[in-house]
């Protein structure tokens, strides 16, 4: 699907990735309800991968952006 499509299922709390990714990569997710030291943070993503145990901010690049091999995780 397009990167389009995959946001709108990111905004309904669901996981993507892309199809293309062999290195590891498990799931996409946005963050809605952030708050840091009593402040709402702006919504932004997190990729959980295999190579840690913690997420790590996720920055689309242009061809994340215009890619159309985005697929639901389960």
């Amino acid at each position: 699907m397009p990167f389009t499509k995959a946001l709108e299922q990111l905004q309904q709390g669901k996981k993507v990735v892309r199809q293309s990714w062999t290195s590891g990569e498990q799931y996409i997710i946005e963050i809605t309800d952030a708050r840091y030291q009593g402040e709402a943070v702006n919504p932004y993503f997190l990729i959980k991968t295999d190579e840690t145990p913690a997420f790590s901010v996720f920055q689309p690049t242009s061809c994340d952006i215009l890619a159309d091999d985005w697929q639901l995780v389960s």
